[in-house]
């Protein structure tokens, strides 16, 4: 009866209750958060993650700036019915060059964290310009225009420079021939593609809109979706967690 007398007269006592509650939440905190600041990293390093080449992250910036994130997740949940929908669970190394990352919170449409290479460039470019064309029940809005407009990518040197300034390990290399690397990339000018793939380990270059005589948003589109699952070889992964 004791601890109930006292427990009723906390619970009468709003600035008493307050105070406790604080007191709690400030507890839990700690414990959650102290530990954070002694270890070198929360996110354990994958082999072959690496920073999105220029063309990529452009795709990307259309990615975020058309919403998709709104109806489309990249993350696979470690639950047995995704994982064999989708693939591999999702990995948080996978994640830690995305500045905002891309996890969403709702699937209108399906999770793409591992649609890189699953369709052809001519599907994706299709997809977008038409969903209906290659999904019938999809209810996608229609994104033709990105096969209509020139990317704008003058300033990728300054945003590789500001994605560094986040801690994603662009070099000075990188920065440099940033502009270069996205022609090089999509396919155009004379740049030197082992050069690229020797600094973005399995980059693909080569037109991906179709249109070679222009360097379009549904190329960037494309080059990104194409990149997303890619990076990681998950048999080795595999066989790593099966001999622990």
């Amino acid at each position: 009866m004791g601890f109930l007398s006292n427990h009723k007269k906390i619970e009468r006592n709003v600035t008493l209750l307050g105070a406790l509650a604080l007191v709690t939440v400030m507890i839990g905190g700690i414990v959650e958060i102290a530990p954070l600041f002694w270890i070198d990293s929360t996110v354990k390093p994958v082999e072959g993650v690496r920073p999105y080449t220029p063309l990529e992250l452009a795709g990307r910036n259309i990615y975020i700036r058309e919403g998709c994130y709104s109806c489309h997740s990249q993350m696979i949940r470690p639950f047995r019915d995704e994982v064999e929908r989708y693939g591999h669970y999702s990995l948080a190394a996978e994640s830690m060059y995305d500045h905002p990352f891309q996890w969403g919170s709702k699937r209108t449409g399906p999770d793409l964290a591992r649609v890189g290479g699953r369709y052809s460039d001519e599907w994706h470019a299709q997809h977008l310009k038409d969903p209906r064309a290659v999904v019938p029940e999809s209810i996608m809005p229609p994104y033709a225009f990105l096969a209509a407009r020139d990317l704008n990518a003058t300033d990728m040197s300054a945003h590789l420079k500001a994605q560094r300034g986040v801690g994603v390990p662009y070099s000075d290399e990188d920065v440099e021939k940033a502009s270069a690397d996205l022609l090089t990339q999509a396919g155009m000018g004379d740049g030197d593609k082992a050069d690229l793939e020797r600094r973005y380990p399995k980059a693909q270059s080569r037109d991906f809109d179709g249109d070679p005589s222009r360097l379009t948003e549904m190329d960037a589109m494309v080059a990104y979706l194409q990149s997303l699952g890619t990076q990681v070889d998950f048999g080795k992964t595999r066989a790593r967690e099966q001999a622990k």
